[in-house]
């Protein structure tokens, strides 16, 4: 059986204020799909795994830093989007006035939006995307503003986040205690995709590795190789050619055989 949601205050699931988020909310997301899954009769409460792609990638990890019922963890083409709310892409804003400059913006708008009794929208991906755009806004567009990826619920094909939600990611770092996950971990990144640097530094956490202790500008061409890396029950899988976008819907670069036996070994399907 497999469960798949979407984040509270997104898509199709309720709540409100619509379009915000934190690294809790998206914790307990996890948490609370666990504790529904465990709860039917159909499932064996001992052989659940989670999967998060892209942000919430980066969030299954988190939820595997608290949650002990799980039993394996798959982490896809995944960003540390508190990394990148507090640092910038690259890390490129990583100093105190940037971050200072950020958080008053952030707070400004909640005085804004306080007033006017709505939230304003940072905005999804941008459309048109000018000539000049990196590759990889250029790849965001092509799946999030065409029939491809287009839903018209979904925040990055239309308005995107709260802006004020930005504060509470750069506020609280999510991988703290990430030396500390056991159950098994498979990360999936691609080769091209810019942003493989999450996955890798984040596979140093888990595992204790230095290797990206500085990461390069972009474009980043990564330190650990294309295919498979394993230390103890820890993987890394570099898939060869593939962007960031690819690991969402191209079955040609989604190395599903590689998810399959991952699942099977650690699960004892």
């Amino acid at each position: 059986m497999t469960l798949a949601f979407d984040p509270s205050f997104t898509g199709e699931s309720g709540g409100e204020t619509r379009y915000m988020t934190s690294p809790d909310l998206n914790v307990e997301d996890f948490q609370a799909a666990v504790d529904y899954l465990s709860n039917l009769g159909e499932v064996n409460p001992d052989k659940i795994a989670i999967l998060g792609i892209c942000g919430w990638g980066g969030m299954a990890l988190q939820t595997a830093c608290l949650e002990t019922r799980i039993k394996a963890i798959i982490a896809s083409t995944m960003y540390d989007m508190t990394r990148v709310a507090g640092n910038g892409y690259f890390d490129a804003d990583n100093n105190k006035e940037a971050r200072k400059n950020a958080r008053i913006a952030i707070n400004n708008q909640r005085t804004e939006d306080y007033k006017n009794s709505t939230y304003k929208l940072a905005g999804g991906v941008v459309d048109p995307v000018p000539e000049d755009a990196p590759q990889f806004l250029k790849d965001y567009h092509a799946y999030y503003k065409t029939p491809r990826g287009y839903h018209k619920r979904s925040l990055n094909s239309n308005g995107g986040w709260a802006i004020q939600t930005n504060g509470a990611l750069a506020n609280t770092r999510i991988l703290t205690y990430a030396n500390e996950i056991d159950m098994p971990v498979l990360i999936i990144h691609g080769e091209k995709a810019h942003s493989r640097y999450n996955s890798e530094t984040s596979f140093d956490r888990i595992t204790g590795e230095t290797k990206t202790k500085d990461i390069t500008p972009e474009p980043y061409t990564g330190v650990y190789p294309v295919g498979n890396t394993k230390i103890g029950n820890k993987e890394l899988y570099i898939v060869e050619g593939a962007s960031h976008v690819d690991l969402y819907d191209n079955l040609d670069k989604i190395p599903f055989d590689k998810i399959e036996n991952f699942l099977k070994e650690n699960l004892e399907v």
